[in-house]
C-alpha cells in the first residue's frame, strides 16, 4: 500500500464517522425498522448482532462496489488527459462536504435526486426482504439498501473516483464505509451519546475545517509545492515538486 494512500484512507475514514448524524437520519430509521422486523427471540444478543452485521456488510460492500466501478470510469478520464479535472472536482467536493457536516451549508444534499431514479426501482425489492430472519437475508438487505441515495455517498464516490484507479476508489469506499459502522450499530443509550458527540459544535466544526483544508489541498495549483517546501527539512529533494493523488 502507497504511504501517499493512507492519509486518504484516513480522510475516508472520518469523512464516514464525522457524517454520523447525517447517516442516522437517513439510516436510522431502516435500522430500527429492522431491529423491530427480527422476530422476539433473536432480538437479543448473539444472533440481533449477526443480523445487524450482517446489514451493514452488505451495505459497505455496496459501496465498495460503487467505488470500484466509478473509479474505472476515473481512470478512463485520467488516461484521456482529464486528471486535473477530476482533481479539481474533487477538491471542491471535498469542500461542500467540510461544509456540510459543519452545518454551514447543506446544498451537498441536492445531489442526492441524482439517484432517485434507480431507487425506485430497488426499494421495493429491499422491501421484500423483510421481516429479516437470516444473516444473509440481511446481507442482501443491506447490499440493496447500500443504493438509497445519500449526498455524502455520492460526494464520497466522486471523490474517491478522481484518484484514478478502481482499486483505490474501492479503498477508499471501504474505509468510508467502515466509518459510518459506530454510528450504525450503536443502541440505545450508547447512540444517544454517541449521536451527542458527533453533534458537539467545536467536534465537527474542527473536523470539518480539516477537510475543507484537505479539500483545498487537493485542488491542483502552486500552493502544493509552496507547502512541500515549507514543511520539507533542510536538504531534502522532491522529484519535480509534484504530488499528485491519482494512482492509474
Amino acid at each position: 500500500m502507497s504511504a501517499d494512500l493512507l492519509p486518504q484512507l484516513f480522510t475516508a475514514l472520518a469523512l464516514g464517522l464525522l457524517g454520523g448524524g447525517h447517516c442516522i437520519g437517513m439510516c436510522g430509521g431502516l435500522m430500527g425498522a429492522l431491529t423491530l422486523a427480527i422476530p422476539a427471540e433473536q432480538r437479543k444478543g448473539w444472533p440481533l448482532w449477526r443480523i445487524l452485521l450482517s446489514y451493514n456488510l452488505g451495505r459497505i460492500s455496496s459501496y465498495t462496489l460503487a467505488g470500484a466501478l466509478l473509479g474505472s470510469f476515473g481512470w478512463a478520464l485520467q488516461g484521456m488527459g482529464l486528471g486535473v479535472v477530476l482533481r479539481t472536482i474533487a477538491g471542491l467536493l471535498m469542500i461542500c462536504m467540510g461544509l456540510y457536516l459543519a452545518n454551514w451549508w447543506s446544498g451537498l444534499t441536492r445531489i442526492e435526486s441524482l439517484g432517485r431514479g434507480l431507487w425506485r426501482h430497488i426499494e421495493p425489492r429491499a422491501r421484500r426482504l423483510l421481516p429479516v430472519q437470516r444473516p444473509a437475508q440481511a446481507l442482501l438487505l443491506g447490499m440493496l439498501w447500500g443504493w438509497l441515495p445519500c449526498g455524502l455517498v455520492y460526494s464520497s464516490l466522486v471523490w474517491a473516483s478522481s484518484h484514478g484507479s478502481s482499486g483505490t476508489s474501492a479503498l477508499l469506499m471501504l474505509a468510508f464505509g467502515l466509518g459510518t459502522l459506530p454510528t450504525l450499530l450503536a443502541t440505545g443509550a450508547a447512540a444517544d451519546k454517541l449521536t451527542a458527540l458527533l453533534r458537539k459544535r467545536s467536534l465537527r466544526i474542527g473536523a470539518a475545517s480539516l477537510i475543507i483544508a484537505f479539500g483545498l489541498w487537493t485542488l491542483p495549483g502552486p500552493h502544493q509545492q509552496w507547502v512541500i517546501s515549507t514543511l520539507a527539512p533542510p536538504g531534502s529533494q522532491h522529484s519535480g515538486g509534484h504530488h499528485d493523488h491519482a494512482q492509474p
